[in-house]
């Protein structure tokens, strides 16, 4: 599965995409601010993660942009089940931060979320990555008004996330939800 936005391609990663990948979230500042990813970040965690299976209902993206020398990974996106559903996680490397390109991804995940069926979606960000809320808000996502501790592998701890979520079948309007 694809899914392309006015500046983005969001698309399943590729074994090739390894040093790509590597390239872009070898990074403190990103990885701190993940749940799953490790510190340091290694290459065979590159190599793992691109070939990972693929799950239709839960796919996870390659964030792209197209470039002179053909198309650059800038981050990645993809739902997940969780706890209470269906969680959107997203990471942008930072040569790419501040250019609005997490709130492009975020909205064509949500695009594809509601084409696969989801009907709601939980996010979370760690309290220190303030950025990352405002993305969420940008795309409707509403704070629970609940945190959470949870598990940051790239800290090796936990730490206080705040919690949002956004109803897809709401947001849809009846007439669509009845089709």
């Amino acid at each position: 599965m694809f899914h392309v936005t006015e500046r983005l391609l969001l698309r399943p990663a590729w074994p090739e995409d390894a040093d790509a990948l590597f390239g872009g979230i070898a990074d403190k500042g990103v990885v701190r601010n993940l749940a799953s990813a490790p510190w340091p970040y290694l290459p065979e965690h590159a190599r793992d993660f691109v070939c990972r299976e693929a799950v239709a209902r839960y796919p996870k993206f390659l964030i792209t942009k197209p470039g002179p020398t053909g198309s650059e990974v800038i981050g990645c996106i993809g739902i997940d089940p969780g706890e209470g559903g269906t969680e959107l996680g997203y990471w942008i490397a930072r040569s790419a931060w501040g250019q609005g390109f997490a709130t492009e991804a975020g909205r064509g995940m949500l695009e594809v979320a509601r084409l696969l069926g989801h009907g709601r979606i939980n996010a979370g960000h760690f309290v220190d990555n303030p950025a990352s809320g405002r993305v969420l808000r940008k795309l409707g996502f509403v704070p629970t008004g609940k945190a959470a501790m949870r598990h940051s592998c790239g800290r090796g701890e936990e730490a206080e996330c705040v919690m949002y979520r956004l109803d897809l079948e709401a947001e849809a309007g009846p007439n669509l939800q009845a089709a």
